[in-house]
Order: C-alpha cells, then sequence, then structure tokens
C-alpha cells in the first residue's frame, strides 16, 4: 500500500512538472495550451476528491486511534488540503475564463499558478515525510487493506486516458525528472 502511495505521489509530481512548465512559459510571456493546463487541472481535481479526501479520512480515523499525537499533523494537513483546493478551484475558474476569451491578468494567473504549485508540492513533502511514516508505524495489514479499499482504481486509467488525449502531455511527462522520494 505505501508503495501505491509513493507511486501516487511521483505520478502527481510529473503533473506538478509539466504544470510549472507551462507557467514558466506563460511568466516568460508564452502562450501554454490552455486547454492541456485546462485537463491537467481537472484530473488533479478529480484526483484530490478521490484520492485525497478518502486518505485523510481513513488515515485520521485510524491514527486518532493508534496514535492520538498525530491529531495536530492531520488537522493541519486536512487544513493545508482545503485551501490547496481552494487555490486550484481559483485557477479552474480563471482557466474557464481564458478559454472563453475573457480578460484575466496573465502575469496574475501566472503567479497565482506557481503560488499553487509551491503549496501543492508542499503539501506532498508533509505526506510523503510526516504522515507516510505515521502510516507505516502504526497501521497493520487490516489498516492497509481498509485504506486500499477506500481509495479508487481509476487514477491510472484517468492518466492514460489523459495521456491519450494529449501526445504533448505524455511526452512532458515522460520526460519529468523522477521526483525525489
Amino acid at each position: 500500500m505505501l508503495t501505491q502511495l509513493r507511486q501516487d505521489h511521483a505520478n502527481m509530481a510529473r503533473m506538478l512538472h509539466v504544470l510549472q512548465l507551462k507557467q514558466k512559459a506563460l511568466a516568460s510571456g508564452e502562450r501554454p495550451n490552455f486547454q492541456l493546463v485546462r485537463e491537467v487541472v481537472d484530473y488533479i481535481l478529480d484526483y484530490m476528491e478521490g484520492f485525497t479526501v478518502p486518505l485523510e479520512r481513513v488515515c485520521t480515523e485510524r491514527l486518532s486511534a493508534l496514535a492520538p499525537e498525530s491529531g495536530a499533523l492531520t488537522e493541519r494537513l486536512s487544513s493545508d488540503y482545503q485551501a490547496l483546493r481552494r487555490r486550484l478551484m481559483r485557477l479552474s475558474n480563471d482557466l474557464d475564463m481564458i478559454l472563453m476569451d475573457a480578460v484575466v491578468p496573465m502575469d496574475r494567473f501566472a503567479e497565482d499558478l506557481k503560488a499553487y504549485l509551491d503549496a501543492h508540492r508542499a503539501y506532498l513533502r508533509d505526506e510523503r515525510e510526516l504522515l507516510f511514516p505515521l502510516i507505516r508505524e502504526h497501521f497493520n495489514d487490516q489498516d492497509l487493506e481498509r485504506l486500499a479499499q477506500a481509495l479508487p482504481d481509476g487514477a491510472a486509467a484517468q492518466l492514460e486516458r489523459l495521456q491519450a488525449a494529449y501526445p504533448e502531455l505524455y511526452a512532458e511527462l515522460r520526460e519529468a525528472p523522477e521526483p525525489a522520494t
């Protein structure tokens, strides 16, 4: 289960890397493929709803029973997740406006995208460095099985669909550096 969590983190890090390339292009005055950015943002939103929410729910419930001292961490992660989701929803709304040719200040959008990327990377780092060790330390096989059942199976299939629909994304994901673990 922890191997799967690490793989999911690696996939998300690659998606964030692709968004970072688009953000850097935008910051340098280029116009990235906003439809591709829209697809990546939609993928991340779906992933966060289907993966992050159940992960946090199961971990928070179980860790509160097994390691009550973890309460402050799980509460902070939950708060960070909510803030991250709000940032991403704001970006999503701005993307809708951009794709409808509405006037959206590109410098502000680029700054918001960068702030989101920094926040999401920090969130992933906290999960990897703080939450995953607690799972490894406190969860038994039954806990891991319950966690596995709470998580969706479709993340890999959705990623494959996205890669097929956007060969540019597939190429960028292949070239994205392997994230540090």
